[in-house]
């Protein structure tokens, strides 16, 4: 058997067992250090395969699970490949041809709607097909530059002779496969943050501010790992009174010691279950809340594509109504003339648009802004966010 009928097997049997309850990059993980035959490029071809197999989500499931792969790498894959041309070499010929041409190539096999099937439940400015296409390539990596680090970390990047771009000044691009670490120091630096998760605070940078409001007191009312909290830290110039919460009180551990390497000292914390009925807050009123919601995470998949074959329809509504629930318990605790600021990574009306619609319906807010960043034209995440005032 030659190694490329080796790889597609073991492929095959890894797709076949992996359940999902897990993330797939730490179920590979755990099967290549049980099976240490598999050297490097074996391991990242075998990646390659199942990685590919589900970014074409439930496209192609009526063909055999070796041809799916195989069509899954075609399509994803854009430099010829040994594999391929010893398997499939007709289209290892036409590998660098457009997505267009490999659909139509490979004709009523695959069918582009299918591979996701909720598009009916897109929010309202999504286009359905663009972000179908969008699972098919890899996000790249975004980087932060944290301010006065600025020309130090510029240098660094020149001499790392790293393939980047920079967009609007302090986010840089480069490859999802960068190990970044290697070259820069991680939160003092630069923060490792989607673009779109770098954009959600511009309203609140003086250039684009269009409306007055204290920008003083902040609680992170979703704190998870602080990457918001750090961007708000850098926005209001380190001025700010901080308070950060979370259920998890492995998240608040990880959130102290990053929040250590970013130089934010001092800040309140709490840990408690904010979509509990009874919840109260600890700490006095805020002027901005921030409300990064428990969400489905489905503008994030193309990082993570194996929940496209693991999601389950139904959650959608399980999780708009703990943001329901969430949204009703920390309002109460926005000053008046405050700033409330809820966001999601969905793509999904139910947990966006229709929260904002809940909102309304049940708070004396008024609406300043409502968008849905779309990242899947920028090998980015989509981001959901509406910002509210307190009348």
């Amino acid at each position: 058997m030659s190694r490329f009928h080796s790889y597609m097997n073991t492929a095959e049997q890894l797709i076949k067992n992996y359940k999902g309850d897990v993330p797939l990059a730490i179920f590979m993980r755990s099967f290549f250090s049980a099976n240490k035959k598999f050297g490097s490029k074996d391991r990242k071809q075998i990646s390659a395969l199942c990685y590919n197999y589900f970014r074409i989500g439930s496209a192609a499931n009526g063909v055999p699970p070796q041809e799916k792969i195989l069509m899954a790498f075609f399509l994803c894959e854009n430099e010829s490949s040994d594999l391929l041309e010893a398997l499939m070499p007709e289209w290892n010929q036409q590998i660098n041809q457009s997505l267009q041409i490999k659909f139509q190539l490979l004709g009523s096999k695959f069918i582009l709607s299918d591979l996701f099937p909720f598009a009916g439940r897109l929010s309202e400015t999504i286009d359905a097909e663009k972000f179908s296409i969008s699972f098919l390539v890899q996000p790249d990596l975004f980087l932060r530059i944290r301010p006065k680090t600025r020309l130090g970390f510029l240098k660094k990047l020149e001499k790392s002779k790293l393939e980047y771009t920079i967009k609007d000044d302090d986010c840089v691009v480069l490859t999802n496969s960068t190990n970044v670490e290697e070259y820069f120091t991680i939160d003092k630096e630069v923060i490792i943050q989607d673009y779109n998760s770098q954009k959600v605070f511009d309203f609140f940078k003086p250039q684009n501010a269009t409306y007055e409001t204290p920008l003083t007191t902040i609680w992170d009312c979703c704190a998870a790992s602080g990457g918001k909290s750090i961007l708000l830290f850098d926005i209001f110039n380190q001025r700010i009174d901080l308070t950060v919460s979370d259920i998890r009180p492995s998240i608040i551990l990880n959130l102290h010691q990053r929040f250590n390497k970013a130089g934010l000292k001092s800040y309140k914390y709490f840990i408690a279950d904010i979509e509990k009925t009874g919840f109260e807050h600890p700490v006095e009123p805020s002027s901005i809340i921030v409300c990064d919601v428990p969400c489905t995470g489905s503008g994030t998949w193309a990082r993570t594509p194996e929940q496209l074959a693991f999601f389950k329809e139904d959650s959608i509504k399980d999780f708009s109504d703990r943001q329901k629930k969430i949204t009703t318990n920390v309002i109460p605790y926005l000053k008046p003339g405050g700033t409330f600021v809820y966001i999601t990574c969905s793509v999904f009306k139910e947990e966006n648009e229709e929260v904002v619609r809940f909102i309304l319906s049940k708070f004396d807010l008024e609406l300043l802004r409502m968008e849905l960043l779309k990242g899947y034209d920028k090998k980015a995440d989509s981001m959901f966010i509406a910002v509210f005032r307190k009348k």
